[in-house]
């Protein structure tokens, strides 16, 4: 198993010198690192532990001033090895540190007392009191051990100890969708553009096509060949350092804090809800500040939603999940001043008063880092793909109170509520207008207030109704048509004895019965409205079937009339009809016959 360790510590305790001596490796890349002896950029070094595992070393600067080079490569690693010097004890950038592990929820690690040589009688006072300001941090109770890089005491227990932590990390997984926060993009003569990064999970292979969300550009690339440790690879596992040499961008429009994705796998948000999970209330943030995710630094306007909860605008869309962990700091501050917790991706708008009271009350009851019934509750309804976007595992079978419909998850309970709703608006819709044809489908959904009208089939469904003609209908439906259903009623009756003896214009308004009413009576089928307002009943087609297949064939309009005891007004859009049925056909422009 592969894994990747990040140091961090104050200034000048020996970080670097503790990569070297275990790594035979300059993690210091930087002239200016080399004049000054002093970490100034990320660092990069890797080695193998007693057990033959491969383990990789981020080293980060020290110094208050680079504050942001150290969140970057803290951010995505998985493992911290916490140097503090012997001889100089706690000192300030530690507890800036501190607080940066701390904000970005890191509990697996180790502490590392580093120049045991020059202070032999302090390393046990110093693991004390590392342990006492860590308290509160996942790394308080985690292995500690002295050592010198000088003179090599305490090495080899070390490389035991690095050894048992990777064995003993969180399992990374291979099949999970990729997310490389870059740390560094430069150009090699005949290769192009490569970046590196720390893979977390998912795996990267050559020629993949991923997505890259940059700062400068957006769009796919192309993933030319892969490297780490020095050594070219077919392909890359987590939890690794990767050199990805990449097809389709140049090295001027990709660097630090960019992400190479799993292309449609993320949701890109520049809007989200959180929760403060250490530092200071946030109902005193200033409004403006910097998140840092991953290796990424982006500028974030600030909402206060009470002292634990806030809403954040970030300045450009970054690939986030659900439990994300973000550190904020002020721009021109060297310390940290909040960790949050992403609780939402996709939150609702707080433009009326009291939004904001009651959308701190809804985040004080999520979990952290999601969970399905949760998500699909509190909205009603929710796509599956979104769901996955944000992080949310989708079991199988799924829980009792979700129900999937197509592409969507759906909550049982607001299932239950849209029925009953339904249900309700149709009847008030059949009562305030026996004559209707039903509630059409656009007012069924905006009573509904279904986030997509794919649903509404569904809740149609459940509430046991039916569709016609893009309307909703209930069991009522059709059987009454209030002021019209006794003249409907007789001219049912009259046509029952004659077929086809269509009313005239005079009939119908003696019997009540206005264009309103026959297009009511011919949508519930009890009708058959032909042009010119020719009005038979839905079975006449079928009987002038009978009395036209009798006559020798092919046939005339006026035999057919005669065949029919009707009139040519009646006749003509009848055989009509029967044409655009394809029951009948035109062999010539005098004659039809019957479609055998």
């Amino acid at each position: 198993m592969m894994q990747v360790i990040a140091t961090a510590g104050h200034v000048d305790h020996g970080k670097s010198t503790l990569i070297r001596a275990l790594t035979g490796i300059e993690p210091d890349r930087l002239a200016e690192e080399e004049r000054r002896g002093l970490t100034i950029d990320l660092g990069f070094a890797w080695t193998a532990l007693p057990s033959g595992r491969e383990v990789s070393f981020v080293d980060v600067p020290g110094h208050e001033r680079f504050l942001g080079n150290m969140l970057a490569g803290l951010g995505p690693a998985p493992i911290v090895c916490f140097v503090v010097a012997a001889d100089d004890g706690w000192q300030a950038q530690s507890g800036d540190h501190r607080d940066a592990i701390a904000a970005l929820g890191i509990d697996q690690g180790l502490i590392v007392i580093t120049r045991t040589d020059l202070a032999p009688d302090r390393v046990a006072h110093v693991i004390t009191e590392a342990r006492s300001e860590l308290a509160g941090t996942g790394l308080a109770g985690a292995p500690a051990i002295g050592v010198s890089a000088v003179t090599g005491q305490g090495l080899e227990e070390l490389r035991t100890l690095l050894d048992a932590a990777v064995a003993g990390a969180r399992e990374p997984s291979a099949v999970q969708r990729v997310r490389l926060w870059v740390d560094r993009s430069f150009s090699i003569s005949g290769a192009g553009t490569v970046v590196t990064g720390t893979l977390a999970a998912g795996t990267l292979r050559r020629e993949d096509r991923l997505a890259l969300c940059g700062a400068d550009r957006s769009g796919e690339v192309v993933v030319r060949g892969l490297q780490s440790r020095g050594g070219q690879i077919p392909q890359l596992g987590p939890v690794s350092r990767a050199a990805v040499n990449l097809r389709g961008v140049s090295t001027e429009e990709i660097g630090r804090g960019d992400v190479l994705l799993t292309p449609d796998a993320w949701e890109l948000p520049h809007l989200l809800d959180v929760r403060r999970s250490t530092g200071a209330s946030l109902e005193q943030a200033p409004q403006q500040l910097v998140a840092h995710v991953g290796t990424a630094a982006v500028g974030v306007r600030v909402r206060p939603l009470g002292p634990d909860h806030a809403r954040l605008t970030l300045d450009r869309p970054l690939p986030l999940q659900l439990g994300d962990r973000l550190v904020l700091r002020s721009s021109g501050s060297h310390s940290v001043r909040n960790g949050v917790q992403v609780l939402d991706l996709d939150p609702p708008s707080l433009e009326r008063r009291g939004d904001g009271a009651r959308r701190r009350a809804v985040l004080e009851r999520m979990p952290p880092g999601g969970d399905l019934t949760v998500e699909v509750r509190r909205r009603g309804a929710v796509r599956e793909s979104f769901l996955l976007r944000c992080g949310i595992a989708i079991p199988a079978p799924l829980p009792e109170t979700v129900h999937r419909h197509g592409g969507w998850l759906v909550d049982a309970e607001a299932l239950t509520g849209w029925t009953e709703q339904l249900g309700r608006s149709v009847a008030q819709h059949r009562r305030a207008d026996p004559l209707t044809a039903g509630l059409p489908r656009k007012a069924a959904i905006d009573a509904l207030a279904v986030p997509d009208e794919a649903l509404l089939d569904m809740v149609v469904a459940a509430a046991g109704l039916s569709q016609h003609e893009g309307r909703v209908r209930d069991a009522e439906s059709g059987r009454d048509l209030g002021a019209a259903e006794a003249g409907v009623r007789a001219l049912e009756e009259r046509l029952a004895r004659s077929p086809f003896a269509a009313p005239e214009a005079d009939d119908l308004a003696a019997l009540g019965l206005g264009p309103r009413e026959l297009a009511a009576a011919a949508a519930q089928g009890r009708l058959l409205r032909l042009p010119d307002e020719v009005i038979l009943l839905p079975s006449a087609p079928a009987l002038a079937m009978r009395e036209l297949a009798a006559l020798p064939q092919p046939f005339t309009t006026s035999e057919a009339r005669r065949a029919l005891a009707t009139t040519r007004r009646v006749a003509i859009p009848l055989l009509e009809h029967l044409d655009g049925r394809g029951w009948t056909r035109r062999p010539d422009p005098g004659h039809r016959e019957v479609v055998r």
